[in-house]
């Protein structure tokens, strides 16, 4: 005993066709890496930013014996630092002003123009950005340290805040200078022909 159940076709349903799904374009990779160009801007702005608004505020000042007689540590005291606060806040505004070129290039992720002007300046911002790190790195450095030939003596015993807020600074604008190198290999790879 058994039962079957016969079941008729719809009339609205094709026989014999599959759906078809559209082939990959080729270079549909770009817009892929304009979108990622697009996120690593955004880190780089906050790194950058970040690195000059913590260098700019870097402040300590100890008391000695009277209120009158004062040691105070701040970022306009060294010319290097002061050129790094300038530098990472014009980084920082570059890459702001370089956000509207990169949402073409994901509009249009086949267009050249906006890609090699991008890649032009990121190079010009990155010889900046790590011109100006390298400088505080190598201040910071005689601040934790010292220098026993040139009797430079460590201040960061005694400016303990202040070394922690130019420490961090430093590794920040560092940060800004590796994402500036992972744009600039991403916009050479998708500037490629095939």
């Amino acid at each position: 005993m058994s039962t079957t159940v016969d079941v008729p076709e719809s009339s609205n349903v094709a026989k014999g066709k599959a759906v078809l799904v559209a082939p990959p374009r080729p270079g549909g990779w770009k817009k892929g890496v304009a979108i990622m160009d697009f996120i690593l801007r955004l880190g780089a702005i906050a790194a950058s930013l970040g690195a000059a608004a913590t260098m700019g505020t870097s402040d300590q000042t100890l008391p000695f014996f009277t209120q009158f007689f004062q040691f105070e540590a701040s970022y306009d005291s060294f010319t290097t630092f002061q050129f790094f606060v300038i530098t990472m806040a014009l980084v920082g505004g570059y890459l702001v002003l370089s956000l509207p070129f990169s949402i073409v290039s994901i509009i249009r992720p086949h267009a050249i123009g906006p890609r090699l002007f991008l890649i032009i300046l990121d190079t010009v911002f990155l010889t900046l950005a790590t011109a100006s790190g390298a400088s505080a790195a190598a201040i910071v450095y005689l601040a934790h340290n010292g220098n026993q030939d040139s009797n430079w003596l460590a201040i960061c015993n005694q400016f303990g805040d202040f070394c922690a807020q130019t420490s961090g600074a430093v590794v920040s604008s560092f940060v800004a200078v590796v994402i500036f190198v992972l744009l600039i290999v991403m916009s050479a790879l998708a500037l490629r022909r095939h």
